[in-house]
């Protein structure tokens, strides 16, 4: 048995056919839907995350393998074990699972999959070089490399650098799916959470243009009387 297949057979241990019908339906994978066609075992983020422990040395070759695997939980597997190695690993190593991550964003297809992983990896990766590739993957045709390149920015928002937040956000402001709506409102939301002045000025700035579920998701935790206000204007 090779190593994907032993990985496959640890996450397949833990399936679940109620759950898998139930998470088919929750992630859209009907005819039209946004996740059309995935497949579904039925595990538990938590057993996943347990599996992907278990299998955390996973070479790279056997990586990309699980990484365009046709399940779900083993595509997931596949990210959290590059996350995990990601931390870990000497600047070569980064590179080579930061580029392995850009090749695959095909098989990375679903927000839990780019939720898992677009910070810890595009992010960190990007933290001490030219970012500018950011706002070209928001500017790609692409559902999922758009929502990468916004995640991606959590992880500056965590080190008190908000600039690349607010240009994502300024380029994904007129996107047409609720996916990015969602995303660049929870990114403005962790702004606020840091830095309310720097959110409130974005906000008065692109307030016109801002999508309702945008809005609603940045100004979230801010007082009552506050949230009220913008969402008069």
């Amino acid at each position: 048995m090779d190593l994907v297949q032993g990985v496959r057979a640890d996450l397949r241990a833990f399936a679940a056919a109620d759950r898998a019908a139930f998470v088919a339906g929750y992630f859209q994978t009907g005819p039209g839907q946004y996740a059309e066609g995935d497949q579904f075992w039925g595990v538990s983020n938590p057993q996943v995350r347990q599996v992907a422990r278990q299998w955390r040395t996973l070479p790279a070759d056997q990586l990309q393998l699980l990484l365009r695997d046709p399940v779900h939980e083993c595509r997931l597997a596949a990210l959290l074990i590059m996350v995990d190695q990601f931390a870990k690993a000497k600047e070569d190593g980064k590179h080579l699972l930061y580029e392995m991550y850009l090749s695959h964003l095909d098989y990375i297809n679903n927000w839990d999959l780019v939720d898992a992983s677009a910070r810890d990896i595009v992010g960190r990766y990007l933290y001490d070089k030219d970012r500018s590739s950011l706002l070209e993957m928001a500017r790609q045709p692409h559902l999922w490399t758009q929502r990468v390149a916004i995640v991606a920015t959590h992880y500056y928002i965590r080190k008190g650098q908000y600039a690349d937040t607010l240009a994502v956000a300024g380029v994904l402001l007129s996107h047409k799916h609720h996916l990015i709506h969602k995303a660049v409102g929870w990114m403005l939301r962790e702004v606020g959470n840091r830095d309310l002045d720097t959110l409130e000025e974005f906000l008065h700035h692109y307030i016109g243009g801002l999508p309702r579920t945008t809005l609603r998701y940045a100004i979230e935790r801010l007082p009552p009387a506050r949230r009220q206000y913008y969402l008069t204007l």
